[in-house]
């Protein structure tokens, strides 16, 4: 997947009162699901230059929306790519599972 994608620390010291504390931090690709409906929901309101001028009259130019918008469809694209290639990894392992399985039983 993507090279040394994790970094942990471990705190020996206990908080007051508690024996025990966890936290997990999990890598996953569900969040494109997320970032594609943010970029719904900006198209929509981009469309409709919904509060526009706000960010206009501070100085923003338009362009920078839609490098913005490019900016998010780019990263979901890459989730995209990482999912299919995890997908395509667990369909090669299952056919070479049913590939053993079959020439164990002398089918093959």
């Amino acid at each position: 997947m993507i090279p040394n994608n994790l970094k942990h620390s471990v705190c020996e010291i206990t908080l007051q009162n508690n024996l025990n504390s966890v936290s997990l931090i999990g890598n996953s690709t569900a969040i494109q699901e997320v970032f594609m409906r943010i970029a719904e929901q900006f198209k929509a309101m981009f469309r409709r230059q919904a509060f526009l001028q706000w960010y206009t009259n501070q100085g923003m130019d338009e362009m920078e929306f839609a490098e913005a918008e490019s900016n998010v469809l780019d990263l979901v694209s890459e989730y995209q790519q990482y999912q299919d290639m995890f997908v395509d990894q667990e369909e090669q392992e299952e056919e070479s599972q049913n590939t053993l399985q079959t020439c164990d039983k002398g089918q093959y």
